[in-house]
């Protein structure tokens, strides 16, 4: 199971029915993620910005949207997120993983600051257009 932050950002609405009948949003959140295959930690009240965050165990990010999606479709909020949490041992088996796949990512634009690093990954292409030739190209005088 995956564990996941639900974010429920209540409207003014839900809040004014709230008001009046206070049901216990805990189990109807339960039930949910139940029917999803999953289980409800706890849910917690941010007093500053009237939202609830709701710790579940999912199967899977499928799960986590389809609790955004059955939620969402009731109006009933201004926004729901889900956010998947990991563990320190996900976090460092992740830091691992990132380190090994660096030595094959380029980052963006790295080629036009690197020529030799674009010579040797893209190979023996047609060199990049010169300054006036992207000039006159984006200001329509010409093809480039």
């Amino acid at each position: 199971m995956a564990k996941f932050m639900i974010k429920f950002i209540y409207s003014s609405g839900s809040w004014a029915r709230m008001i009046k009948v206070a049901d216990d949003r805990s189990s109807a959140v339960r039930t949910l993620v139940e029917s999803l295959g999953g289980s409800l930690e706890v849910i917690y009240w941010d007093v500053q910005s009237s939202a609830a965050y709701a710790l579940v165990d999912l199967p899977d990010a499928v799960a986590a949207v389809a609790v955004i999606t059955a939620t969402s479709k009731t109006g009933a909020f201004l926004g729901v997120e889900a956010h998947e949490l990991l563990t320190e041992r996900q976090i460092h088996e992740a830091l691992t993983l990132a380190k090994d796949a660096s030595i094959v990512y380029d980052a963006p634009g790295s080629a036009a600051t690197e020529p030799s690093l674009r010579l040797a990954t893209v190979g023996a292409q047609e060199p990049w257009p010169d300054d006036a030739t992207v000039t006159r190209w984006a200001n329509g005088d010409g093809s480039g």
